[in-house]
């Protein structure tokens, strides 16, 4: 078919929705221009997951030099840490991830062309480019996908916006580690950070407006802010900042909790989503408070324009967006896909880690669930003792009357490598009695599961270590 024929699709955006989006349409037949205003790749090869990543193993790493349970027979001694030298290999393995999975690919893709520049609609099968050589390119489609993905969002504090506070962007680009540093903010980016930075030598400060992880089941905030104590990382909890100011060396905070001071400010507070340039409202595509509104088809309010990803109303994970943008591209090439979230895993890398899927004790009773909770402490997990690292829980929420599995809440040193034996188990609705009765590897985390699964019925503490 000649190019001109096929179906055309403006995709705006790189990251992984966008990306996602683009290679699957072309797969289906269509022929795709890809807008980038900034660096290709989006916000998880670049300054996103990839990077917290691989700071957050290297701080893990100066820990156990530091400090590990088997210090009485292996020596333990303070690693020096070359901030700088981290950061060169952070950003060396950045590039070539970013290379490799998408400066690569799309350079050698006949079917996509990249336009670098910064897309507006003018109408609902049209947008100007402003091209970052300068200059404006008009786009003719017919369908438009929208992967803009979110950026860190900054509190309304008075004066803060007048300082050189850090966001996750510049705090992970940081090739010094301040002694001190205050991070505002307790969810996950938050909590993940400020570990990284107190195990590379930081003493840090972490203000919650209300506590840890205030999403998650209370057991979870309790469990990581108890982990954060014994490493010595201060939680201020129902802490607010009323006013920050910068002498050129110190931060200042005055909060409800007392007058702070610290070389950095970290301000992990959430994420705002990247449409206001766009000129949706000119198309009628409705947001809240920025973010796109998307059907389970991945369709905006407008005919033919999808999104996915960080800027729209899905929950923020980079698999979430990949999935989705592949689902509106077979949408939006005559198919039909939905995606569905109701087994969505999530993880936080914090040390214990938190993995969790399906619904808190809460929220299944919120829903009108009459159910029935276990929690196991990981002294009662083989895997757990051996590694002398028992900090943390495994709770399961089950339905009553059937026991069938409605949601996993983990904190565990390797959470976040069991919990998808948790997500095919609710995908399959399978029962805790079920998962009691599975054959599970001995000495892993996730004979856990079948750990906590069994307490429904029986003392787990009066079985032989592998008893089935």
């Amino acid at each position: 078919m000649n190019d001109e024929k096929k179906l055309h699709i403006a995709v705006i955006g790189s990251g992984g929705a966008a990306m996602a989006a683009a290679l699957k349409a072309a797969e289906r037949g269509a022929r795709i221009t890809l807008i980038e205003r900034g660096t290709l790749g989006g916000t998880c090869v670049n300054t996103g997951c990839v990077p917290s990543k691989i700071m957050i193993r290297a701080a893990h790493i100066a820990h156990l030099r530091n400090e590990s349970p088997f210090d009485e027979g292996v020596s333990a001694q303070a690693p020096v840490v070359d901030r700088a030298k981290l950061l060169a290999q952070q950003q060396a393995r950045v590039e070539e991830l970013r290379d490799a999975k998408y400066e690569g690919i799309l350079r050698d893709h006949p079917a996509i062309t990249v336009l670098n520049g910064e897309a507006r609609f003018i109408d609902e099968r049209t947008l100007t480019v402003a091209l970052s050589e300068g200059g404006e390119k008009t786009v003719h489609f017919d369908r438009a996908f929208i992967g803009t993905g979110a950026r860190p969002a900054v509190p309304p504090v008075p004066g803060l916006a007048d300082t050189p506070y850090l966001t996750s962007t510049s705090a992970l680009a940081l090739d010094t580690l301040p002694k001190r540093l205050i991070v505002i903010g307790a969810s996950v980016v938050a909590v993940e950070l400020a570990q990284a930075f107190a195990r590379l030598g930081s003493r840090v400060t972490l203000l919650a407006r209300s506590r840890l992880l205030s999403q998650e089941d209370p057991a979870v905030g309790d469990a990581v802010q108890a982990a954060f104590r014994r490493e010595g990382i201060e939680v201020l909890k129902k802490t607010q900042a009323s006013g920050v100011t910068h002498d050129g060396q110190l931060f200042t905070l005055q909060t409800n909790a007392g007058t702070l001071r610290a070389e950095q400010l970290l301000v992990a507070t959430g994420r705002t989503p990247n449409t206001e340039a766009l000129n949706l409202a000119r198309i009628g595509v409705e947001t809240a408070r920025g973010a796109i509104l998307v059907d389970e088809r991945l369709q905006t309010m407008a005919p033919g324009i999808y999104a996915a990803g960080d800027c729209t109303d899905q929950p923020e994970f980079v698999y979430v967006a990949a999935a989705g943008g592949s689902r509106a591209a077979v949408n939006m090439t005559e198919g039909d896909a939905t995606l569905d979230l109701s087994a969505m895993p999530a993880v936080i890398f914090t040390d214990p880690q938190v993995a969790t899927i399906g619904l808190t004790e809460a929220e299944a009773v919120r829903q009108g669930f009459k159910v029935d909770t276990r929690s196991l402490d990981l002294e009662n997990v083989p895997r757990a003792l051996v590694n002398f690292d028992t900090g943390g829980f495994i709770k399961m929420v089950a339905e009553r009357e059937s026991g069938r599995l409605l949601g996993v809440q983990a904190v565990a040193g390797e959470a976040g490598e069991l919990i998808q034996t948790a997500v095919m188990a609710l995908r399959a609705r399978i029962t805790v009695q079920d998962i009691g009765d599975e054959l599970f590897p001995y000495l892993t985390m996730v004979e856990g599961l079948k750990l906590c699964a069994q307490t429904f019925t029986k003392d787990v503490t009066q079985l032989s270590c592998c008893a089935g």
